[in-house]
């Protein structure tokens, strides 16, 4: 449940030595918790992402929290985000899950104007990528639009986590995308849509653009909607974009964008991915509470000890909490490695580590529900309860990207090899 000490943000569970800059954005987080916690389990129960959050989650300014301040946001980073999304899950882990990708979204944004600054884009392409880049950053910053982030897709390659087949083509004053996007939160809720797709000019990452489309274009629709185990009401059902029309200022396709901005990135392209895994930290950490506080609490009729008082119960808490400790060790460690200045590792280090964390995390948040679905009994297995949607959604990051077994196959290819897997490719 939420921090209720007016001392601490929520967030200080994971990150706890904020700034009182960081802290000031978590009690803006916090702010919206109560609404999220509300409109939870009737999320949950009908499928369908609540549209009311957009506007509070915006009112708060959060749509903007890692967006500099220059451009309407809040200036926040990845502890912030990862603080954010782990308060929210312990309101709402759908709701979280989709702001996640939604400020996933600002790495498009930010990324280009690293990389112009490390100086690796010919002159004759600065222009319209800073373009691009601060046109991201404004519809999230000034404008508090829910961007949303497409890039996986259901074509999978043996080469690359990710492979991208939807394709865009020269026209008269942009391109004209074609393609499906089968994974996205918030589809048919954000108000735009960040779209990767290959260019028609080539098979290589090096043809890999980003496309800003809103989403009420001619020819974006959307796919149909998915009955998911957990995690239900992130409307992640994806889009189908059939000649859908980019103008070319809504385009980043300069030759080679896409590679330089990876390297730019200090962890995971795809958009601070360690702040996704604190989504599910926050999830079990509101299983965790909400267990140690029924089996506190309930007591034997005979007796009237706590029923967490048995020899069996205790195994059972023991296990809980040795599963979330682990969760959190993982994720605060791989925050540090991503953050720190200087830096501890270098970057293949620290993304062949998120590899590995990124499974050990999504594991030990199941097994805590897992025990706490032991240790409440039958009483509490209903479906609207917090202990059935736990671990429903938290089953959900045992697939989350790609299962744990190939984060370690690709962790140790690695480590022996000196090659770490590809994220990005496209279909030829």
């Amino acid at each position: 449940m939420p921090n209720t000490d007016s001392a601490r943000a929520t967030g200080e569970l994971l990150i706890d030595d904020m700034t009182d800059a960081e802290r000031d954005r978590a009690r803006s987080v916090d702010s919206v918790l109560p609404a999220l916690a509300a409109a939870a389990a009737r999320a949950d129960r009908l499928g369908e992402f609540p549209a009311e959050h957009v506007a509070t989650v915006s009112a708060a300014g959060l749509l903007g929290l890692l967006v500099p301040e220059q451009y309407g946001g809040m200036g926040g980073g990845l502890r912030d985000l990862s603080a954010a999304t782990f308060a929210m899950a312990t309101a709402c882990a759908s709701t979280s899950l989709a702001y996640f990708f939604q400020c996933s979204g600002a790495s498009r944004g930010l990324l280009p104007l690293d990389a112009i600054e490390a100086g690796l884009f010919p002159e004759d392409d600065i222009e319209s990528v800073r373009h691009f880049g601060e046109l991201v950053l404004r519809r999230m910053g000034d404008e508090g639009r829910w961007v949303a982030n497409f890039a996986s897709e259901s074509v999978r390659t043996k080469g690359a986590a990710i492979t991208i087949a939807t394709e865009a083509t020269r026209t008269d004053g942009g391109w004209v995308l074609n393609g499906v996007k089968s994974f996205g939160c918030a589809t048919g809720v954000a108000d735009d849509y960040l779209v990767t797709a290959k260019l028609d000019t080539g098979d290589t990452a090096d043809h890999l653009a980003i496309f800003l489309i809103p989403r009420d274009t001619p020819g974006v629709g959307e796919r149909t909607k998915w009955d998911a185990v957990g995690m239900r009401a992130t409307a992640t059902h994806g889009i189908v974009l059939e000649n859908a029309f980019v103008p070319t200022g809504h385009a980043l396709t300069a030759f080679g964008s896409f590679v330089k901005m990876t390297q730019v990135s200090r962890g995971s392209f795809v958009g601070n991915q360690v702040a996704l895994s604190s989504v599910y930290i926050g999830a079990a950490q509101a299983v965790y509470d909400f267990a140690i506080e029924y089996l506190s609490t309930t007591t034997y009729h005979e007796s009237k000890e706590a029923i967490g008082t048995s020899p069996l119960h205790k195994q059972l808490i023991g296990k809980m909490r040795a599963h979330l400790d682990t969760a959190y060790l993982w994720a605060r460690r791989q925050i540090e490695l991503e953050t720190a200045v200087p830096h501890i590792l270098p970057k293949d280090d620290v993304v062949a580590t998120w590899r590995i964390a990124k499974g050990e995390i999504a594991d030990n948040c199941f097994q805590v529900a897992v025990q706490a679905f032991k240790a409440c009994g039958t009483s509490n297995t209903g479906m609207d309860g917090i202990i059935s949607r736990s671990l429903r959604d938290l089953s959900m990051g045992l697939v989350q990207g790609f299962p744990a077994e190939r984060g370690r196959l690709e962790a140790a290819e690695y480590l022996i090899a000196g090659r770490e897997g590809a994220q990005f490719g496209t279909t030829k």
